[in-house]
């Protein structure tokens, strides 16, 4: 039997930007991407914490360093720009591995930076 499990988390992004003529997806700078172990067009899952709207997309990159959160297409209809939200990837485990599972968390300041010891 598999679980589905947390992954990985990107805590309390600030939203920098909307795009709604975009196709869709979410902007995510490329660093914050790798620290947090998201690859460009995984399934990933918002939740506004500023207004509480939850809905799934996926994951564009944006430049490295940029701290760009950027909602493109119907997503930018989700939120707006200021808004924190989290960003959050599950995946499947067996049970042989629920034991080691351990998600990646990333805890952003209001620049999206990640605070000292994230990762």
């Amino acid at each position: 039997m598999q679980r589905i499990l947390l992954k990985s988390k990107i805590h309390r992004a600030t939203v920098t930007d909307s795009n709604l003529q975009y196709e869709g997806s979410l902007t995510i700078d490329e660093d914050l991407l790798r620290f947090a172990d998201i690859l460009p067009y995984e399934q990933i899952k918002i939740y506004n914490v500023s207004n509480g709207e939850r809905f799934d997309t996926y994951a564009i990159g944006g430049p490295a360093g940029s701290g760009q959160i950027c909602l493109n297409g119907a997503a930018a209809r989700k939120g707006a720009t200021g808004d924190l939200i989290i960003i959050a990837s599950y995946a499947g485990y067996e049970e042989a591995e629920l034991t080691q599972h351990e998600p990646k968390i990333v805890l952003l300041d209001s620049n999206n930076r990640p605070r000292p010891g994230h990762p």
